[in-house]
């Protein structure tokens, strides 16, 4: 190459934007341990949307779970040249990896860290964080939300099985009705993993509800079900997303109600969901979130340019696998993906309120 050449050559690539190289995303997840399955639907969804875009860089790190791995995960990261990260499944592991993150001005995309906390310390931590995961208080929310609706003019009962999970959402559900002016006919603590629930079933009865929330897991809901069933009773039963769980030796009983978050599978792109299994991944659990959370993280990095891909974040309607996301002040999906189900006797089908 001639000297007027190279000096040429060399004015040009002074001219070209400090990030024309291609994107580099990275994901921290646990990859061992007790969450390592969790993990892999994390990897095999990352993987995916990185090798369907054809360009982008995919850097992947192991968090264990632990304060310890998430900082080194994130240091890992730093010294890849990561322009962002997604993943995280665990608060000890994200806590740790923020800070780091933050100060190397990397943004993070959570898919499965619901603690309200993540981002609602936001404005004092700086932490640039945006979260897919639903929040811990959504469910809550949701419950009180549709129910108090969906049950304006019934005979409705709350009960807890004295867990946190299971009072938290009978609570916001009691104080949601007392608020619209609905009165519960019955409110109790009922006593968990007994062979049957037939007490219970007896007590509702008696207290004149045909529709009762329980806030539980699937088996002492389903044992309900099955014990009003016995008392020919038709009792109307609800409950949160715990439902979902894999089903016991008793199985819930046709036409119970679930309030959660739909299967992923079942709402987003149907080419996405083909193009997976035809590579053989199921689309379950974090499959599909990691996936659109990669597309977000590449169209922020591409928008961004040298400008802060956290601001991008911020400020933009993302199209990606599970529709459009956007999200709000405080980094969470703006909006709510709660929805009222009912079960059929195989799976949960979405109702519709009027």
């Amino acid at each position: 190459m001639s000297k007027r050449l190279a000096i040429l050559f060399a004015a040009i690539c002074a001219a070209l934007p400090a990030h024309a190289a291609e994107p580099r995303i990275g994901l921290a997840a646990p990859l061992s341990g007790a969450s390592a399955l969790l993990g892999a639907q994390m990897e095999a969804g990352a993987t995916a949307a990185a090798k369907a875009d054809g360009k982008a860089a995919l850097v992947v790190k192991d968090t264990g779970c632990s304060a310890v791995g998430g900082a080194v995960a994130a240091n890992a990261l730093i010294a890849e040249g990561v322009d962002l990260v997604t993943g995280f499944v665990c608060i000890e592991a994200i806590e740790a990896a923020l800070p780091v993150l933050s100060g190397a001005g990397i943004p993070v995309i959570v898919t499965g860290v619901r603690v309200d906390a993540l981002t609602d310390r936001r404005d004092k931590t700086g932490w640039p964080v945006f979260r897919l995961a639903p929040r811990a208080d959504a469910e809550a929310q949701a419950v009180a939300r549709i129910l108090t609706r969906a049950w304006r003019s019934e005979l409705f009962a709350i009960i807890d099985d004295g867990t946190i999970y299971g009072r938290e959402l009978a609570e916001s559900l009691r104080v949601a009705a007392e608020l619209a002016g609905l009165d519960p006919v019955f409110i109790d603590t009922f006593r968990p993993q007994l062979p049957n629930q037939i007490a219970l079933a007896g007590r509702l009865r008696k207290a004149g509800a045909t529709h009762v929330f329980a806030g539980g897991d699937r088996a002492d809901i389903a044992l309900l079900g099955q014990a009003a069933a016995e008392l020919g009773y038709p009792l109307q039963i609800a409950g949160g997303e715990a439902l979902r769980a894999a089903r016991d030796e008793a199985d819930l009983v046709a036409g119970t109600l679930m309030i959660g978050p739909p299967d992923w599978a079942d709402i987003a792109d149907p080419g996405i969901v083909a193009a997976l299994r035809r590579t053989g991944v199921e689309p379950d659990g974090y499959v599909l979130p990691a996936y659109a959370a990669v597309e977000i993280a590449l169209a922020a990095r591409r928008t961004a340019g040298d400008a802060p891909a956290a601001d991008v974040l911020a400020a933009t309607r993302f199209e990606t696998a599970l529709g459009a996301v956007r999200f709000n002040d405080i980094g969470d999906w703006a909006g709510t993906r709660y929805r009222l189900f009912r079960y059929d006797g195989q799976t949960f089908e979405q109702v519709d309120l009027e």
